[in-house]
This record gives C-alpha cells, sequence and structure tokens, in this order.
C-alpha cells in the first residue's frame, strides 16, 4: 500500500502525521518535499547511497542550424529563442520533452543531461518508540528511507519526485511525505497512490486550503481521508465542509504543547507522546481498510 501524506498549506502538521504513521507500521518513508525536505531531522538516517538526478536539455549545433525556427515554434515551454545567428537555451524552462530534437530537419539538437538535484536513501537509526520500565524491553524500529534534494536555484521540482518514487519498494507499505499546495510536484506525488491523507488545520486559511486539495485528489481519482490537527482550536468551519462533502475525519489531534516542543526538537510525536501509539496505528488500519475497498 502507498500512501500519501499531502495539506492544501505548509505548517499543518504533515511531516508529523508522515513520520508517525511510518514509524507506527513499520513502513518505508519517502520525502517527496524536495525543495525543503525535513523527515531527516526525526528519522534520523544513515544515508548509504546518494544517486544524481539529471534533466535533459538541448544543445544546438550552429554550424548546422538553419535557423528555421522551428524548435522554437514547436517548444510550449519557450525555452529556446531562435535569433539570426545563434540560438538560446533556457534551462530552466525546458521540460525534456524531446520536441526540439525531434523535428530538427538538419539534425542540429542533440540532448545533454543537466544535474538539478540527489536521491539520497538509507534506513533510519533505530527509533525507541516507546520506553517503558527499566527492566523492559525497549520498542526499537528501522524505517527504510528516501529523500529527494533539488539544487539550490532549481525552478523543477517534478523531475527530482519522480526519482524518489522510483524507489519505492515492494516488500512493505511506503508513506510518501508530500509538498505543500497543490502544483505539480503535488499532483506527481499523489498520483498513482492507493490513499491520500490530507493534513489540516480548522482555520479559515486551512480550509480555503484544504478545499483545493480535495479538488486536486478528486480529479486524480485517489482515495482520500482528512486529519484534523490542533482539532480544538479555530472554529467548526472545517468540520462542517467535511460533513457536507461526506469526507471522513480519520483522527483529530488536539493542540499539545509537548507534541510542538518536540517537533523543534526533532522528536517523533509519538516518541514525546507514546499515547498517541494506539490512536496512530488505528489510522493505520483505517487508511488501509479504505484503501481495500
Amino acid at each position: 500500500m502507498t500512501v500519501a501524506v499531502a495539506s492544501g498549506k505548509g505548517g499543518t502538521g504533515k511531516t508529523t502525521v508522515a513520520v508517525s504513521l511510518a514509524l507506527v507500521s513499520g513502513s518505508q518513508y519517502l520525502d517527496c518535499d524536495v525543495e525543503e525536505p525535513n523527515g531527516h531531522i526525526f528519522l534520523k538516517p544513515d544515508i548509504r547511497r546518494v544517486e544524481p538526478v539529471n534533466k535533459l536539455v538541448p544543445q544546438v549545433d550552429l554550424e548546422r542550424c538553419t535557423f528555421c525556427h522551428r524548435c522554437s515554434q514547436a517548444c510550449a515551454f519557450h525555452a529556446l529563442a531562435v535569433l539570426p545567428k545563434q540560438v538560446l537555451v533556457f534551462p530552466e524552462l525546458c521540460h525534456s520533452c524531446g520536441m526540439c530534437e525531434w523535428l530538427c530537419p538538419e539534425g542540429a539538437i542533440s540532448e545533454r543531461e543537466l544535474p538539478i538535484g540527489v536521491v539520497e536513501t538509507g534506513d533510519s537509526l533505530d527509533v525507541e518508540l516507546a520506553p517503558g520500565d527499566d527492566d523492559a524491553q525497549p520498542d526499537y524500529v528501522v524505517i527504510p528511507f528516501v529523500q529527494g534534494r533539488l539544487n539550490i536555484g532549481e525552478p523543477m521540482a517534478v523531475p527530482v519526485i519522480r526519482a524518489v518514487k522510483r524507489e519505492i519498494r515492494t516488500d512493505r507499505d511506503a508513506i510518501l511525505d508530500v509538498p505543500p499546495g497543490t502544483s505539480c510536484p503535488v499532483v506527481q506525488s499523489v498520483l498513482g497512490c492507493d490513499f491520500c491523507l490530507l493534513v489540516t488545520e480548522p482555520t479559515p486559511f486551512g480550509l480555503h486550503d484544504l478545499k483545493l486539495a480535495v479538488e486536486t485528489v478528486r480529479k486524480l481519482g485517489v482515495r482520500f481521508g482528512v486529519v484534523l490537527n490542533q482539532a480544538d482550536v479555530g472554529d467548526d468551519e472545517t468540520e462542517r465542509y467535511c460533513r457536507e462533502e461526506n469526507i471522513e475525519v480519520l483522527m483529530r489531534i488536539p493542540y499539545d504543547r509537548a507534541i510542538a516542543e518536540a517537533y523543534s526538537s526533532g522528536v517523533p510525536a509519538i516518541k514525546a507522546r507514546p499515547e498517541y501509539l494506539t490512536a496512530f496505528k488505528q489510522l493505520s488500519e483505517e487508511i488501509r481498510a479504505r484503501a481495500e475497498k
């Protein structure tokens, strides 16, 4: 089972929920928020492999080019500009579709690899979930870990997210920590998942962006449910919206200063509050039941 943990906006507790789900279920954790990955702060992985992520961009042989403009006219993203004696290539705009190379009648265009990021894989260090008495056997879990990192200044996160998703294993469940918002990186992350968990908060901003996220996930045809974080603050408009739209609120997490302090120290919520272990295990079971329908 592949579960995407998303949110219409940042700061709703998405990573808190994603890390907790991975820990209680022993799932693989994949950080698709490649512009600002932070799951490693809580899972403290031992990174064993770093693979570069490249995208293909055109390069033009001016000795063969006749400056016919076919490449620039065909490019939907305006990544090429043909001048009287020069062809300008804008790698930041290129989507690596290969159309310009295919159309060039003189064979003057080829493609070169441009590094845009990396994918890091490994395993989390042993995380003690629920330390008990001194004589009790501690409960440890090790999580397979993947994260992408987009190079600073690169505008296109989707190729790195694709590379992260290629690391999804088939021998266990996978939890995908999705970027905030509803743009292309979110669509690429959620696409093809078995279930999407939307984490929100009961505030006007939270509700506004939740509506956008719901519309996006529905268009993708992915089953979904809601986790309401800081459920005892704000107003009841988010709960009302979910009722009216027949959206199930699978978990309500009250505001808890201890969780906030643990987050700021890089400590998983279920380690700071072991009483949430049962609640997150139930959430994991409910997600599986809905995904298998």
